[in-house]
């Protein structure tokens, strides 16, 4: 039994009630928790493998009427020698979880796969046929693709036209119907009812044809969405205007109610409404694209000799790389030769170039600014730290809110009160307002059918998310999720981790001092002890006898002690360093020394005593230097309202310097890494919501107790699993951007649920009082979406 986790791409989804009834369904299978979320038309899924399967969760979408989008690859296959090849990688492929169709053509040495994005990936499919004894690469064009959605923009803007052409002269017909003359002349033609027949007809049932399908499976699964409102509403005022039209030819004395020009004009908008809204829609998504851009496209890789140019998706992990002045890093790995400076503000925010020699690390799509590298391929594909990104936003952008959540109710109960307003509506209208008036009463249901769509609803949340967390990945912030975007606003302390997080996480020693023994004798024991330890301040003073060129030992036994320090033993020599706390444990006397010690701790210095053969043999300090964002940071926070913590193992002299020097009264000093939590807990017990700021292994428990953890880019790769949200590049200010758009995207966001909810509130009554003639309802509902997902992309404007 083992949970997993797909991103599945649904279609045929009009509205909320369309996502909430998927989501719903999915809920109701054993081992599966599922999200679904319109404005991205994707449906995140969670679900035990040994209960139920994703063909059974793709069958289940597939039942309830609507698609889960399978994407086609055409690949160049090479190394096939006989029938038995082609043969073996297609029954190979076909195997593979998320495939559903895989053709391998020997005579062509080309393959056709249809496959399940959220399931698998391409590069998956490639490196099974490479597991084969084979290579893959795709045929495919990256400047020449065309996305699903541009042609489905562009099937919409067809139809557009089509249903605008022939439904301007129905409109023309309303001048007939005014209450006042107007002198303009309408063609006797124009009021024929069989000319509108014909030319509403195409609209009807060709053009409208998507809402029919819709409101067919809707129905059909005992749910009602958008297609249900605006089939009910258009064709009651189609097959209306047929009837008056068959009385007209029988009573030619009869002068005919026509109501063409209200289905078709109320198709046209809707369709032009959600024209508007798929081109809106897809500028929330400009975040991503501007990420997928910064990618590299090619690499020179270094082969027998040869510098060859490929693409970046066919690099495999120990390929040998050539980058010059003025390339990208194509993926992520080690300088083997060569020195330049790196321009890696796109993923740290740090404008400043980085000095990059052999031995370092170069990370994926940043600029090589001078200097030709040689380098090692050590991540690429999915694992690159611009793909993780990529990931961390995408699957942001695909989750939901708690506030969400009222917007799946409401949606999931409005259609069929609408459908039930709309009924008693006609009946109050034919039978007590204006007895036996059929048209007025149909014009008045028809009005409220169509205002009372929850399209707007369904998109206030995802979109402002959307807007939001592609905001905040531009400025260098990674919300994981929906949730972490809204739970941000309520931080209303903020607990930062000293070392890595306030501080460079760089520490120097400032301070050596030597009492009764050689200097050179105490300084080789201390870094022999030391040597062991990958605590930064160890690694400080590593490089600190190393600068001096002291002879380095091996420690025989090695011991940290969290929070206290370390022991080792060096030529049978035990050697202590560390706290006041651990020279009592040890029994050493250090009060002649306590002045100094006190002196250097003052000055913001960690120092720690060195102990051998039971007494103090040295002082050694070192200084880990304040960022110089931190305190302009810190200040920041205050002055958005919230209170403002330090923590740290350090001793509380350094710890109370260092809150002196960027502006911090609450210090928690000398905690041990596994007691971070609890200061956490002590926050929280005091009605506090907390977010927990650090970069260490030992920060991640914090960081999980916290309402909101936020990890240091810079920091461990399990800060950051653990973390809510990830500042790239390890800036404090991103801490008080973050918490402004959060505040902004949830304003935001009730603005658009106040405005959608209100709209409906409002344009339901004077619908059914008979105010709202049925294209202007229908103008009005199609364009209420629109000015939703308008206001979400003035998230884009704000500043933060």
């Amino acid at each position: 039994m083992s949970t997993q986790t797909v991103t599945l791409e649904v279609t045929g989804m009009t509205c909320a009630s369309c996502s909430a009834r998927i989501e719903k369904v999915l809920n109701k299978m054993d081992g599966v928790d599922a999200n679904v979320n319109l404005a991205m038309e994707k449906a995140s899924v969670s679900y035990d493998d040994a209960v139920v399967s994703v063909e059974d969760i793709t069958n289940k979408i597939e039942k309830l009427g609507y698609g889960v989008r399978q994407e086609k690859a055409v690949l160049d296959i090479h190394g096939m020698t006989c029938a038995a090849c082609s043969t073996r990688i297609e029954k190979s492929l076909n195997k593979m979880n998320g495939i559903s169709m895989a053709a391998i053509n020997l005579t062509t040495e080309s393959g056709v796969v249809e496959y399940n994005p959220g399931i698998v990936s391409i590069d998956d499919i490639m490196a099974r046929v490479k597991k084969l004894g084979y290579e893959a690469v795709v045929k495919q064009d990256r400047e020449e693709k065309t996305s699903h959605k541009e042609q489905e923009i562009k099937k919409k803007q067809r139809k557009l036209l089509l249903s605008a052409v022939l439904s301007l002269p129905l409109l023309y017909t309303m001048i007939a119907h005014l209450p006042f003359e107007t002198g303009i002349p309408v063609p006797e033609l124009f009021m024929n009812p069989w000319f509108q027949f014909i030319l509403a007809t195409p609209i009807q049932f060709y053009i409208g044809a998507p809402f029919y399908v819709g409101a067919y499976k809707a129905l059909k699964n005992k749910s009602a969405n958008m297609d249900v409102l605006v089939a009910l509403g258009t064709s009651a005022a189609y097959f209306y205007s047929v009837i008056e039209a068959v009385r007209y030819q029988l009573e030619p004395m009869h002068m005919p109610e026509l109501y063409f020009e209200t289905s078709a004009i109320l198709i046209t908008l809707i369709l032009l409404g959600k024209l508007f809204e798929d081109l809106a829609k897809g500028r929330t998504t400009q975040a991503i694209t501007k990420l997928l851009n910064l990618q590299a496209k090619e690499a020179t890789l270094l082969k027998d000799g040869n510098e060859v140019k490929v693409p970046v998706d066919q690099l495999q992990v120990g390929d040998i790389l050539i980058v010059r002045p003025g390339e990208k890093i194509p993926v992520d790995g080690k300088v083997v030769k060569g020195k330049s400076s790196i321009d890696e503000s796109m993923i740290t925010g740090e404008s400043i170039p980085v000095e990059k020699t052999e031995g370092d690390y170069v990370i994926g799509s940043t600029i090589n600014e001078n200097g030709m590298l040689t380098m090692e391929a050590e991540k690429v594909g999915k694992d690159t730290a611009l793909a993780g990104i990529i990931k961390i936003v995408e699957e942001a952008q695909g989750s939901k809110a708690p506030i969400q959540r009222l917007a799946d109710v409401i949606s999931g109960i409005f259609v069929p009160i609408v459908v039930g307003i709309a009924i008693v509506t006609f009946l109050v209208w034919y039978l007590l307002v204006d007895p036996m008036n059929l048209p007025q009463a149909l014009e008045a249901a028809i009005a409220v059918l169509v205002i009372a769509c929850p399209c707007a609803l369904g998109l206030a949340t995802p979109t402002s998310i959307m807007v939001g967390t592609g905001k905040g990945a531009e400025q260098g912030i990674l919300f994981k999720g929906g949730e972490f975007l809204e739970g941000t606003q309520k931080i209303d302390a903020i607990l930062l981790d000293k070392t890595g997080t306030i501080t460079r996480g760089k520490p120097e020693v400032t301070d050596f001092l030597v009492y009764g023994e050689s200097e050179s004798d105490v300084l080789s024991l201390l870094v022999a002890a030391e040597k062991a330890s990958e605590h930064p301040l160890a690694r400080a003073i590593v490089e600190y006898g190393e600068g001096k060129g002291i002879e380095i030992k091996e420690a025989e036994t090695f011991e940290a002690i969290p929070g206290h320090g370390i022991k080792a033993s060096i030529d049978g020599q035990e050697v202590f360093v560390g706290t006041r706390k651990l020279m009592n444990q040890e029994s050493i006397d250090y009060e002649d020394y306590e002045d100094q010690l006190a002196l250097l701790e003052t000055d913001g210095k960690t120092a720690m005593f060195v102990g051998k053969a039971g007494k103090i043999v040295g002082i050694i300090a070192v200084a880990d230097t304040v960022k110089a964002t931190s305190k302009a940071a810190i200040e920041k926070m205050q002055e958005l309202g919230i209170e403002v913590y330090m923590i740290t193992g350090d001793n509380r002299r350094t710890a109370e310097a260092i809150g002196k020097q960027v502006g911090i009264n609450g210090v928690f000093a000398e905690v041990l890494p596994e007691d971070k939590a609890n200061k956490v807990k002590e926050l929280q017990a005091q009605g506090k919501h907390v977010a927990m700021v650090g970069d260490g292994i030992n920060d991640a428990p914090a960081l999980a107790t916290a309402d909101i953890g936020m990890a240091i880019g810079t920091g461990t790769d399990v800060a950051i699993e653990t973390a809510d949200v990830t500042l790239v590049g390890g800036d404090l200010d991103h801490i008080p951007k973050a918490i402004k758009l959060s505040r902004a995207t949830m304003k935001n966001i009730r603005q658009n649920l106040f405005w959608a909810l209100f709209y409906n509130t409002i344009g339901i009554p004077i619908a059914a009082i008979g105010l709202l003639a049925p294209w202007v309802a229908g103008a009005a509902m199609a364009f209420s979406s629109v000015s939703v997902v308008s206001n979400s992309l003035r998230l884009k404007r704000v500043k933060i």
